[in-house]
């Protein structure tokens, strides 16, 4: 009894020790839990950049993406919704129909450089300008790439029913 019971023990210790001694992998911890769950990004994902082109997007990438909306644009697009303008959602539908078109991290760079309306006929100032002082061009490029990603992916994103 003595010896099963110092067996059970001895398995307890190497097997904590193992889990503490054992190397971490950074990557998976800087993985957003929201992302790597209703988005499903756990390997790098392709996206449109420009008509023509795609460029990969990391995990990381598009948790960092996801960290740039909740600071600065989740206030005004819970979910992907628009509050200040709610027929013009962040759907990947409503982004499609922009002018220009804001399905792709150039197009939807070019609009958080500057905003314009809707039709693309004059500027905004319902939505931030975000210049290069505040987030650079990799930051807002991840930033584009967590809302592509959500309207594509995301259970709801943009509709009322989020």
């Amino acid at each position: 009894m003595t010896n099963r019971l110092f067996g059970c023990l001895f398995f307890s210790l190497i097997v904590c020790l193992g889990v503490l001694l054992l190397p971490s992998t950074p990557a998976q911890a800087a993985i957003d839990s929201y992302v790597a769950r209703y988005l499903h990004v756990t390997e790098p994902i392709d996206l449109e950049v420009s008509d023509r082109e795609t460029r990969s997007f990391s995990p990381e990438e598009i948790s960092q993406g996801k960290q740039s909306f909740s600071q600065s644009c989740q206030t005004c697009h819970v979910g992907g919704s628009t509050i200040s303008f709610p027929e013009v959602s962040l759907s990947l539908e409503k982004l499609k129909g922009a002018m220009p078109s804001r399905d792709n991290i150039n197009g939807l760079v070019a609009y958080m450089r500057k905003p314009m309306t809707y039709d693309g006929s004059e500027e905004t100032y319902w939505c931030r300008e975000v210049p290069e002082s505040w987030l650079t061009q990799a930051q807002v490029e991840n930033l584009a790439a967590f809302i592509l990603t959500a309207a594509k992916k995301a259970p709801g994103w943009g509709t009322e029913t989020f």
